[in-house]
């Protein structure tokens, strides 16, 4: 008698095989992963079962993936549900609707668990749709009325949504009953903040630094409030707590550029200047270049390939690299440090404006991009970059930038030719402009931020909302009119029309969360006043 062979006992991955397959994950390759993963599908283990789980709801199965989610988070009530795993690897994959379908299925089957609504109502209110977020997060603090974590959830979707003070009345809630919750005392000082009650915000973060002194998510959020109010000193020293998150440098932090004294020598000193997050940073730290050559530096700036030329004419940047590898240095300083080692100097502003000097030959270039009829030429911007893997920025980014159709007003003013400095997505909007306006677009060449700048040159004023062209433009002196968002960048301090970075800048501000119509009012009166004046000068 032939004896039948036994089936294959099951094997466990090994935890380089596990590795590897959360790697891959992470970077979007969902189906491969499945197939080496599915072999393994019986397995009661949890790791691997949350790995299959992200590879069903990558692969748009999202009730094999919630059911498994589930299963696994059932047997650990008080973990991390897998589901946040899965909302954390979307963000940065830009496919946050993939979440919501798994979401509403792991509702279906636990309906009871906060955590799905926690996860369910955060990505809701990432995605602007607010009311849903606010209905399901409500749910999860009557599924757990003394956890901290819904509660938060609930008032930042109802900052977000622009309810400030019913968000204060949720995090104060929470603080009676737990008066030592660092991360909702941090909470409640960001929403004042955020109002621009400075000095009661500044109050809640000492606090909330008092019980977390070592958390760096609190201490640079009240770096951020010290800057708004004006408190520059101590807040770029605070502002260094960044260092402590991810992904800001990988630079040694003993190498990192001290801060300069009455004595101190920089001499033949090399200094590599780095890039650290947005453009507009860059172009607004440019201003300390100047005074480090000045004392004998030598100033290596490492940053992007669409703002190396424009460094290029930088007095006293050295020399510029774009791309490479990490070159020979004494200190390094990213860009956004500069201000804190020249804070206790005669240059703790920086050098004058202009700094950032355009082309001589681009502009003339693009001088004839310009319509030949003696109007206001007027630059326009009305988006930011979006940087949708990234949450804050993201969040930021839906505040700061508006529909082009909500500028509508502006092809009423006669006297005036609108001049397109707008790329990236928002642009996609010139397609379908409000009635009766004109939009001069010259954007398809411009191909760097120099390009950009010796455009701004023809121009007698920039409209923009907060983002790099307002830098760029008030770095070469040019008129800035900022239409800014309500609960505004530090950089912009609070309560002021005016900024002591850059002098020709007028701050035009939303009254309240959101709303933009009094701004755009505000810029239409106020380029009808510049029209009068231009035909006054007979320009």
């Amino acid at each position: 008698m032939t004896r039948q062979a036994s089936p294959p006992t099951q094997t466990h991955p090994d935890q380089t095989t596990l590795r590897r397959a959360l790697s891959e994950i992470k970077a979007g390759r969902f189906e491969p992963m499945l197939a080496v993963l599915r072999p393994y599908a019986k397995l009661d283990d949890p790791q691997v079962q949350t790995l299959l789980g992200l590879c069903y709801a990558g692969t748009y199965e999202p009730r094999k993936a919630a059911e498994l989610f589930c299963a696994t988070a059932t047997k650990n009530p008080l973990a991390q549900h897998p589901l946040q795993d899965l909302s954390e690897i979307m963000v940065a994959l830009d496919r946050r609707e993939d979440v919501l379908p798994v979401c509403r299925e792991a509702l279906k089957l636990t309906p009871k668990d906060a955590r799905v609504h926690e996860t369910l109502g955060g990505m809701l209110g990432q995605m602007g749709q607010f009311d849903e977020a606010l209905e399901i997060l409500r749910e999860a603090v009557a599924l757990r009325p003394n956890n901290t974590l819904a509660a938060n959830l609930l008032a930042m979707v109802l900052a977000e949504k622009g309810n400030m003070e019913e968000a204060l009345d949720v995090l104060h809630t929470v603080k009676e009953e737990h008066p030592d919750h660092a991360g909702t005392l941090s909470n409640i000082g960001c929403v004042l903040s955020g109002m621009g009650q400075l000095e009661e915000a500044l109050d809640f973060y000492r606090r909330a630094i008092t019980y977390r002194p070592t958390n760096a998510q609190i201490r640079l959020n009240h770096s951020i409030t010290l800057l708004k109010a004006g408190r520059y000193a101590q807040g770029w020293a605070e502002h260094e707590w960044r260092f402590k998150l991810p992904g800001h440098t990988s630079l040694p932090p003993e190498q990192l550029m001290p801060s300069l004294g009455p004595n101190t020598d920089i001499r033949d000193k090399r200094i590599l200047i780095t890039q650290e997050e947005g453009l507009g940073d860059t172009l607004m730290y440019l201003r300390y270049i100047e005074p480090l050559a000045r004392r004998g530096a030598i100033p290596h700036l490492w940053v992007p390939d669409t703002l190396g030329d424009l460094c290029r004419r930088v007095t006293g940047a050295l020399e510029v690299q774009v791309g490479g590898s990490t070159p020979e240095y004494d200190w390094h300083c990213p860009f956004i440090s500069l201000p804190r080692v020249f804070a206790a100097t005669e240059d703790a502003m920086g050098a004058a404006v202009p700094y950032l000097k355009a082309d001589p030959d681009k502009v003339r270039y693009f001088s004839g991009f310009m319509p030949r009829n003696r109007k206001l030429n007027v630059g326009l911007v009305w988006g930011g970059a979006p940087r949708p893997n990234l949450v804050g920025p993201y969040m930021v980014d839906r505040r700061r930038s508006m529909n082009l159709s909500t500028l509508a007003p502006l092809a009423s003013v006669r006297g005036i030719n609108l001049i397109s400095l707008q790329k990236g997505p928002y642009a996609e909007q010139m397609m379908d402009p409000p009635e009766n306006m004109v939009l001069y677009d010259p954007t398809d060449d411009l191909h760097s931020m120099d390009d950009t700048a010796a455009l701004i040159m023809s121009l007698d004023v920039v409209v923009s909302v907060d983002t790099s062209c307002v830098h760029l433009a008030g770095a070469l002196g040019k008129p800035v009119l900022m239409m800014d968002r309500y609960d505004n960048c530090w950089r912009w301090l609070h309560n002021q029309t005016t900024s002591p970075w850059y002098p020709e800048l007028r701050i035009i501000r939303q009254k309240a969360p959101r709303a933009w119509d009094g701004v755009v009012q505000e810029v239409t009166h106020t380029l009808e006043q510049m029209v009068k004046q231009k035909r006054k000068a007979g320009r």
